[in-house]
């Protein structure tokens, strides 16, 4: 097989790892991961975030309980992904020059985008090497809360937590729908009757074991999005004023 082929055969095969061995990632690997990181495309050139690599376990232990997730506390490598307008703001002002555009919302979403960008790399590289991960969205769960703990300054903000390690556990494959059903042709379409669309789906899903509760089947996908959408978190949904607080100017 070739390299080519051989990394796309990873993301094919991606998996979310929650329990690692208890064993570090080589400082070379980490270092290779912090370049493919730099190397990611980005907005305009402006390269508008930044990782926060917690080391210290008192502080992930706040993240986890951010998170709510006791297994965020365990992973060797945990990193924070954040906007970050703030540096440019400064080198702009050490210019001489005044401006707010730094606080718009075109800029706080060019560093999210950024950001998020920057974490998929990261995740390629990361399986390519032998490693696992998980994508950590559940910081946004108290959003404030994670810029107080990681001493977030304006204009700055947490955009997703990325654990890495050494996999001990070996997941089953998840399900996804057909890409029918999200991949179209020109402009969106619409179906006359989505549960009959994914009716093999919601079977399908039925069938797979979700390794947080082992022992039991997960939800078909229907009955998990009218859960899912059945919940609502204060926190997240303030997480406009957050923005705010964090020095972006938000227009309603």
């Amino acid at each position: 097989m070739s390299q080519m082929n051989e990394m796309v055969q990873r993301q094919l095969e991606h998996r979310t790892i929650r329990e690692f061995k208890d064993m570090g990632i080589p400082k070379d690997i980490f270092d290779t991961l912090m370049e493919v990181a730099r190397r990611t495309a980005t907005s305009n050139g402006m390269q508008s975030y930044s990782i926060i690599r917690v080391t210290e376990p008192s502080i992930k232990k706040k993240v986890a309980a951010v998170c709510n997730q006791k297994y965020v506390g365990r992973a060797p490598e945990l990193l924070v992904f954040i906007v970050d307008q703030f540096r440019n703001d400064r080198i702009a002002k050490e210019k001489g020059a005044e401006t707010e555009n730094a606080a718009d919302m075109d800029r706080f979403f060019q560093g999210f985008t950024d950001a998020c960008l920057a974490v998929q790399n990261v995740v390629n590289a990361a399986e390519a090497m032998d490693l696992g991960v998980v994508f950590l969205g559940s910081i946004l769960n108290d959003s404030a809360k994670v810029c107080e703990i990681l001493r977030l300054p304006r204009l700055t903000f947490p955009v997703l937590g990325l654990g890495i390690g050494y996999s001990n556990q070996n997941p089953q494959l998840k399900p996804r729908f057909e890409n029918r059903l999200r991949v179209f042709k020109n402009s969106y379409r619409i179906f006359d009757d989505y549960l009959e669309e994914i009716k093999d789906y919601d079977r399908e899903m039925t069938t797979y074991y979700d390794l947080r509760d082992a022992n039991r089947r997960v939800d078909s996908f229907s009955d998990q999005v009218v859960a899912k959408l059945n919940v609502s978190m204060p926190n997240r949904q303030g997480m406009l004023k957050v923005i705010g607080q964090q020095g972006f100017k938000v227009k309603k």
